[in-house]
């Protein structure tokens, strides 16, 4: 957990000046790669993600570390070679395990996050999920275990891969020649994110794509094709917990409607989208066909709210990162308190990004849990004095008057959810 947190602590300001170098660049070029309140979204659901992990809030129904001990019938020294396969092996993997989570129904919900967002850009391959509690598919990794991989090759290898990952979610980037063969580029992981029939479920690769070209999921992106973002029920909010739990949510209802004992059982591992008879009869849901001129979510809002979304989320980011460097220095119970915090924050100013009331709802809940936390720590939060003398004030402060201003926003400001006619790179004319 503190090892994790400390590594964040490097990646979390890389991948940030990333995004800000792909807005400037964008803007050199005149071409549209963000729009606030979904950047705002993205990274928040990216922080709710990395605080679950740094938490330790995942089950793991079998470790790694229990299958070498089991089944490994060599045992290859540590060299260069180790990491390689290391590395093989996690992509591998991470093909069938990305494949699985886009093919069955109840593997969407750990996944449908990352896809929710209507932009593809850098702060969308921040959008991870929050929802993924139990670890189900270590077994993937039994070829490594089999060899003898150890543990604490596949423990630094890991967050490699996965951050390998972050690069290509991008649109400013073509094609890139001769690369295309081997990685994963910008373009196939354009093709992976579209809802365009030709597109959908294709390029399920992590960082070589010839897993996809191996197993009949490729699929080039066309000159005459552009990609439409999203999913194809669009969520309509900002709320990453709403995003995160929409589908699983949407199962649960199925499965209890439904007349049929065997729908009930079976819709949970059937094809992603499937829905017994009864419940598309009678309670369906409408589909937009029409891709190329589907309008976006947005929401009207003043430039004031605006400024204050971004100072939330700020702040939001800055306590974070307070709590990974004092980790080590918290006691766990009071760490997953700090981490409800975080999660109740961002449920807070994300709702009021939609304009619904959970967001002065969930700002009185954060008020009330925020003071409670600093007078159960002698009035100090987490003992930020050691490091910014006034720091427990201002948070008081801030507390404060981040209700003030939601019941504000809320009653004289209210920001509107709207449906933006503007299709970007999924226009067809």
């Amino acid at each position: 957990m503190e090892a994790y947190a400390q590594v964040l602590n490097y990646a979390i300001p890389f991948f940030l000046v990333l995004i800000a170098v792909e807005y400037l660049a964008g803007s050199y070029i005149q071409f549209k790669t963000n729009r606030l309140f979904d950047t705002i979204s993205s990274l928040s659901s990216g922080m709710t993600n990395i605080v679950k992990d740094v938490l330790g809030l995942s089950v793991v129904i079998i470790s790694y570390q229990w299958m070498v001990k089991h089944f490994a019938l060599l045992n290859i020294e540590s060299s260069w070679l180790l990491y390689i396969l290391a590395f093989i092996g996690i992509d591998f993997s991470g093909y069938w395990v990305h494949r699985w989570s886009h093919e069955i129904n109840v593997f969407w919900n750990r996944h449908v996050i990352h896809h929710s967002s209507e932009e593809f850009n850098l702060s969308c391959a921040l959008r991870q999920s929050a929802s993924e509690i139990f670890a189900l598919f270590t077994f993937t990794y039994l070829p490594m275990a089999i060899i003898g991989v150890p543990g604490q090759i596949i423990a630094i290898v890991a967050p490699i891969q996965l951050f390998a990952q972050f690069w290509y979610h991008t649109r400013i980037i073509n094609k890139m020649g001769w690369l295309e063969y081997i990685l994963v580029t910008p373009s196939h992981h354009r093709v992976h994110h579209a809802i365009n029939p030709v597109y959908i479920d294709k390029n399920y690769s992590q960082v070589f794509i010839v897993w996809d070209k191996w197993f009949g999921t490729f699929q080039p992106e066309l000159p005459d094709v552009p990609p439409v973002y999203g999913i194809t029920k669009a969520v309509k909010t900002w709320n990453p917990w709403i995003i995160n739990y929409h589908h699983l949510w949407s199962l649960f209802k199925d499965s209890w409607r439904t007349s049929s004992w065997k729908d009930k059982i079976r819709i949970w591992i059937k094809p992603t989208g499937w829905r017994p008879e009864d419940m598309t009869r009678l309670y369906p849901i409408t589909v937009d066909d029409d891709i190329y001129h589907r309008p976006k979510y947005d929401t009207k809002s003043s430039r004031f709210f605006k400024v204050w979304s971004v100072i939330q989320l700020i702040v939001t980011l800055l306590l974070m990162l307070f709590l990974f460097n004092r980790i080590a220095l918290i006691q766990f119970d009071q760490v997953l308190l700090y981490g409800m915090f975080i999660f109740i924050s961002i449920f807070a100013y994300t709702s009021l990004m939609d304009g619904s009331v959970n967001g002065i709802i969930f700002e009185g809940i954060r008020l009330t849990f925020g003071y409670i936390l600093i007078f159960a720590n002698d009035y100090s939060w987490f003992g930020i004095e050691s490091v910014f003398e006034s720091g427990t004030v201002l948070i008081s402060i801030y507390l404060g008057l981040s209700l003030i201003l939601s019941l504000y926003f809320y009653y004289q400001d209210r920001p509107i959810p709207i449906e933006l006619m503007e299709y970007g790179m999924g226009q067809k004319n």
